[in-house]
């Protein structure tokens, strides 16, 4: 059985649809990238795989032995949420509260958790950092070792290069990529960026308002939807040719 299961899938808000009659699996390993303009409803959908929103009709399945509470987040982030007063080592911690049930202390396995996925990102020197403090692409880092914790399953990703220069951009697309080759994490990552979902996803949903495509990254970009979305219209093997120049280790 697939890992996530969406079947006739609709979301509203006071009973206007804003997304409906999702049709789509994911599988484990897989890399999906939810695209659309704004409003098309991908934050909608992000809501309704964390168990945030209900859905108006329609169903999330469940398979694999994947748990509700094992869907990692890596949000958005404000600017009020950029300048939080923590440690980095407390927020990675962070990540471990929803296994922690209804016992709210830290044991010995948590932090253990907490150092290794640090120590995975390259970010174990920052430990003792106030989180505020970091650049953009650091704090992007800890919230990724914060979604480590609480999964080693599926990682939902919200925007994660907003605000980064293009160098940070590359290198957390880079670190993306390799916890879903080298770890096996299934990634969703709802993304404005186009070209960059194109070479690292493995398959794109495409919303507006509803399900324009759902496939394999390289059959999107043979439809004439892929191509008038990107503003490329020869670049078929683009996702596939970056996908395999997009090597290096986790703490590069």
């Amino acid at each position: 059985m697939a890992l996530i299961t969406c079947r006739n899938l609709s979301f509203a808000y006071d009973g206007k649809f804003v997304v409906e009659n999702l049709n789509f699996e994911l599988n484990k390993g897989d890399y999906l990238c939810i695209v659309g303009e704004n409003g098309a409803g991908k934050s909608t959908l992000a809501k309704g795989l964390l168990r945030l929103k209900a859905p108006h009709s329609g169903e999330i399945l469940l398979g694999d032995g994947l748990k509700p509470n094992e869907v990692g987040y890596l949000p958005q982030q404000t600017p009020t949420q950029r300048d939080f007063p923590g440690s980095v080592f407390e927020i990675v911690l962070s990540g471990r509260l929803n296994k922690r049930g209804l016992y709210p202390f830290y044991n010995r396995a948590d932090k253990e958790a907490a150092r290794s996925n640090m120590e995975a990102l390259g970010i174990s020197h920052l430990a003792a950092c106030c989180y505020g403090e970091l650049s953009g692409g650091q704090q992007q880092r800890v919230l990724l070792a914060r979604a480590l914790c609480a999964t080693d399953k599926v990682i939902l990703l919200d925007e994660p290069v907003t605000g980064l220069d293009p160098l940070m951009t590359q290198d957390m697309y880079k670190l993306i990529y390799r916890l879903n080759q080298d770890m096996g994490i299934t990634i969703i990552m709802i993304s404005h960026d186009i070209h960059g979902a194109i070479t690292y996803g493995s398959h794109i949903l495409h919303l507006d308002n509803r399900q324009l495509f759902f496939g394999k990254t390289d059959d999107y970009m043979k439809t004439t939807l892929g191509k008038q979305f990107t503003g490329c219209p020869v670049c078929e093997d683009i996702s596939e040719e970056h996908r395999s120049h997009g090597g290096g280790h986790l703490h590069e």
